[in-house]
């Protein structure tokens, strides 16, 4: 029997942002997620939410929303971590998932539509769902990595001037079917329910907007129109294209993706 190929990175003609146009299932198209999927070499980030989801437009935080509001926020999805492909069947493997975790794979096939489309196959046919390229990236990917005490804490995610951000919650979801459920089922608390919601998605432009680092949509909806902090936390050392991250004593930092000379990376992260 001849021997399984390793995985490998993902094609890279899939590297860049992409938003997802429809998902297909039993030939009934529909699209209930606004989707912000961002592909480096070799890590992703996907951010969904509801299409009909309120812009809470006067919260600051959990505090200006109702129970009812919560329950709305449970509905949104995200997942990051890295990614691998044998051929054209790629597996997006979740280290932070917003909702509580699934045992069964992420997995589908990729077909490349023609430049800047594709379509993802279930491999048992199930769905099949379009997607279409914001941006390739131009090859300017970067990926910082904190971990808190052995456990993936944050993610950012660059392509091009794009970017996408991932803060885990402080514990891990129990299991459940969905993180609605979770809350319906459980009787927990308003805490706890605001514990299990307090993960960050969020992605924007990094120098496109008046103010650097914006959010445009986010998991936590009064953060959108606002600065990236995180991004203040990334400097560059002078003359090199190293750089410093600042984490507590308890965090340790990584840099898994960078394709960028040191003069982007004084662009990016310029004071």
């Amino acid at each position: 029997m001849p021997a399984m190929p390793h995985p490998a990175p993902p094609p890279a003609w899939m590297r860049g942002l992409w938003t997802r146009e429809w998902i297909e299932r039993k030939g009934v198209r529909v699209s209930p997620f606004s989707v912000h999927y961002l592909q480096t070499p070799s890590v992703f980030g996907d951010m969904r939410i509801p299409v009909d989801r309120p812009a809470f437009a006067g919260a600051r935080s959990f505090a200006d929303l109702s129970d009812a509001d919560l329950r709305l926020l449970a509905r949104q999805r995200g997942f990051t971590g890295p990614v691998t492909a044998q051929g054209d069947t790629v597996t997006w493997h979740h280290e932070i998932d917003f909702q509580p975790p699934d045992p069964s794979p992420d997995i589908g096939r990729v077909e490349r539509v023609e430049p800047g489309r594709m379509y993802e196959h279930a491999l048992d046919d199930s769905y099949i769902e379009s997607w279409r390229s914001v941006t390739s990236g131009d090859d300017a990917f970067l990926v910082v990595r904190v971990e808190r005490k052995g456990r993936l804490d944050r993610m950012l995610l660059v392509a091009g001037d794009y970017f996408l951000y991932v803060r885990n919650r402080e514990a891990d979801l129990p299991e459940a079917e969905s993180l609605d459920s979770l809350i319906q089922g459980s009787h927990a608390s308003r805490a706890q329910v605001i514990a299990w919601l307090d993960c960050e998605f969020s992605t924007g432009r990094v120098h496109a907007d008046s103010l650097p680092w914006m959010i445009h949509r986010s998991t936590l909806p009064w953060r959108e129109g606002r600065h990236l902090g995180f991004a203040d936390d990334i400097s560059v050392r002078p003359g090199s294209a190293a750089l410093r991250v600042r984490v507590s004593s308890s965090e340790r930092w990584s840099v898994p993706v960078n394709t960028l000379a040191k003069e982007a990376l004084a662009a990016l992260f310029r004071p």
